[in-house]
């Protein structure tokens, strides 16, 4: 849960990155209270991090996962959708909740960094807590330990090389602690067709898309480098079509199914069984 002065750490986070600002963003033209306001309810907050990876959820599995009535749902989530943090489109009787761009789930995932950590009073939130650490979605790529892995076996396959004398997914010392790399230390390497082949990405349909081919974040919980832009989507896309991760309904958090364990293991050599 995000409970700090949210205005504060909004703030530090544009300063930081440049995310949220088009240069003018903290000379008094944008109102950052205004967004940390929104984001400091701790309702509000637990709906932004359920959304944070990209996908449209109905307002009862929000209602239910925020632990609050489908009445006081709707009321908060009207203020964030006026707010410019999420769109809502009607689909059938329902009306479906996403985060309004990109940017805004940099937001919230950098947030979570820079905000205290809430005690942990249950098993529950214990086992959701380690969950979220161990493998979820970061917008639409993957990230905590899986998508950590996962960009660290492309490096040690040479389908990724990295060109700044770094090791492996380290965070160099001038990357922020939580955000997009505005200027990414990596290219393509030599095998990357036939590594990216073997994990069902067309490679070549990738590079035509007019999004970035290669972008990388630094990942709040592991503070490491994890693969994202067009390629990282495609990845997540082909893990979750291919039955190689799942999510359970309404959660960002990800599980590795049985046959993705075998499959991670046969093309990139990870050991996620247990």
């Amino acid at each position: 849960m995000i409970c700090a002065d949210i205005s504060a750490l909004a703030e530090a986070f544009a300063r930081q990155t440049g995310v949220m600002s088009d240069v003018r963003s903290l000379d008094g033209y944008a109102d950052i209270a205004a967004v940390g306001a929104l984001l400091a309810d701790p309702t509000r907050a637990r709906m932004m991090t359920g959304l944070a990876d990209g996908r449209a959820l109905p307002a009862s599995v929000l209602a239910a996962e925020s632990g609050v009535a489908a009445s006081t749902a709707s009321e908060h989530l009207s203020r964030l959708v006026e707010g410019g943090l999420l769109t809502v489109e009607r689909s059938g009787r329902h009306r479906y909740y996403r985060i309004a761009n990109p940017q805004v789930g940099v937001a919230v995932e950098a947030l979570a960094v820079l905000a205290p950590t809430r005690p942990v009073r249950s098993l529950r939130e214990s086992t959701r807590a380690a969950a979220l650490r161990r493998a979820r979605s970061c917008y639409d790529h993957l990230a905590g330990r899986l998508g950590v892995a996962v960009t660290e076996a492309l490096l040690e396959q040479e389908a990724l090389i990295r060109v700044d004398g770094v090791t492996g997914t380290e965070r160099a010392q001038q990357d922020p602690l939580s955000a997009p790399l505005r200027e990414h230390p990596y290219r393509l390497g030599p095998r990357a067709q036939p590594v990216f082949d073997r994990l069902g990405v067309d490679l070549a349909a990738e590079s035509r898309r007019r999004r970035p081919l290669l972008r990388f974040c630094v990942d709040w919980s592991e503070q490491r480098h994890h693969l994202s832009g067009a390629l990282g989507a495609a990845v997540l896309t082909r893990m979750e079509s291919g039955g190689w991760v799942d999510r359970p309904r309404g959660r960002r958090t990800l599980r590795v199914t049985a046959k993705g364990a075998g499959e991670l293991y046969r093309v990139l050599g990870l050991d996620f069984a247990q």
